[in-house]
């Protein structure tokens, strides 16, 4: 019986932030996924590795996890005011499914060095040295993202001694810059309160805030749910039961946020909202054995992806805790002590991670300008993927 051969298709395989994903120009797709739609997501699904039983990725280019089951899509941008259209696609890892409602603010710092060396920004904009300032526009929120890139003799500064806890080695540093971070859709707290009263079926009442900041983001007290906030990946990710109450919050929250009708409907958008909890400062040992000391931090955060705990911090999550404690009453405001501030320097299961926002009210509503963090980028491989002709 014959079969088709594989088809190859040009793609980069970057590492943005503590996340690494599989990068494409959209013209290079095939003509039938240049389009959102089946055949797309059956592509990107093929690429990655997925549906996976054996959740191991050994036949793509995923990595099991879900800061490494990824996928971008990046053309040049018909709009004056923007250089480059990111798409981004989070992959399932055991299911056939791709959810595009969200952003990942990680590969979001890949996208400007990216988009600079395949010729998707125009050259009068990219300086021979210095900083290339590259305007995004994130097309899964409809939000504007600034990246600030290095730039040597005319090429993207990759190395570098910029050190980010939760990545092994040190980079080059690229500041982004998360403009307007709350839901354009509605407000920034949908129920209208700081601090919400979050009925858990199986856990009970939990005081939770809900904050379109970044991504959706259901923030509750570590301590109302059995935890301290120091908690690393194995003290969850290997209890289905915790993994389970885990779900059941974020499913009740996107219910209570309008992202959803139903419950019921939470599977089919696994990306959003993110789940987190949060404590007051304490000392821990880091996943890579670095010490973190209270003293050093504001406060505690862990946070949930795709149904895991995440081995660091995603990049819109950190948004969401930056711009939540900016706004004094919040969960995630009053485990760093209350208060007006600007920037926070939280501890996660990799170590620490400092985010600036500035947030004011504006006829009774909170709203946030922007957000700010750096991270760093690097190319690990380039050419093109391979799949079966008949994947898509």
């Amino acid at each position: 019986m014959a079969h088709p051969p594989q088809i190859r298709i040009p793609a980069t395989y970057m590492r943005g932030g503590t996340s690494k994903g599989v990068f494409f120009r959209l013209q290079d797709l095939p003509e039938a996924a240049q389009q959102p739609g089946k055949a797309r997501d059956r592509l990107l699904l093929r690429v990655i590795g997925s549906p996976d039983p054996y959740g191991k990725h050994t036949d793509g280019m995923g990595g099991a996890t879900s800061s490494t089951s990824k996928t971008v899509i990046l053309s040049k941008s018909d709009s004056p005011d923007h250089d480059v259209d990111y798409l981004f696609g989070q992959v399932s890892i055991d299911t056939a499914f791709v959810d595009w409602s969200g952003n990942c603010g990680n590969l979001s710092a890949a996208v400007g060095p990216f988009a600079i060396s395949n010729g998707l920004v125009d050259t009068d904009r990219v300086p021979e040295n210095g900083e290339a300032v590259v305007r995004i526009w994130q097309a899964n929120i409809g939000k504007t993202i600034v990246a600030r890139v290095p730039m040597v003799n005319g090429e993207v500064q990759e190395t570098g001694d910029f050190e980010l806890d939760g990545v092994t080695f040190p980079a080059a540093e690229i500041p982004v810059e998360f403009m307007d971070p709350a839901d354009g859709d509605g407000a920034m707290f949908p129920t209208g309160n700081l601090v919400e009263d979050l009925d858990v079926p199986g856990v009970g009442t939990l005081k939770a805030t809900l904050i379109n900041a970044g991504i959706p983001t259901v923030f509750v007290n570590a301590e109302d749910i059995g935890y301290t906030g120091t908690e690393l990946q194995e003290a969850i990710n290997g209890d289905p039961k915790a993994l389970q109450m885990f779900e059941t919050i974020r499913a009740q929250g996107a219910v209570r946020m309008g992202l959803i009708k139903d419950v019921a409907e939470a599977a089919q958008r696994q990306h959003t909202p993110k789940v987190a909890f949060v404590a007051k400062p304490a000392d821990y040992t880091a996943s890579s054995g670095k010490e973190v000391k209270a003293a050093d931090i504001d406060l505690l955060v862990r946070a949930l992806s795709m149904g895991k705990l995440h081995h660091a911090m995603m990049g819109t999550a950190a948004v969401a805790i930056g711009t939540a404690a900016a706004v004094p009453g919040t969960l995630v405001n009053l485990a760093a002590g209350g208060g007006d501030r600007t920037s926070v320097h939280f501890g996660h299961p990799s170590g620490t991670l400092r985010v600036g926002a500035e947030a004011a009210k504006e006829n009774g509503e909170w709203t946030v300008k922007k957000a700010i963090m750096s991270r760093s980028a690097r190319v690990l491989m380039e050419g093109w993927v391979r799949i079966p002709g008949d994947a898509f």
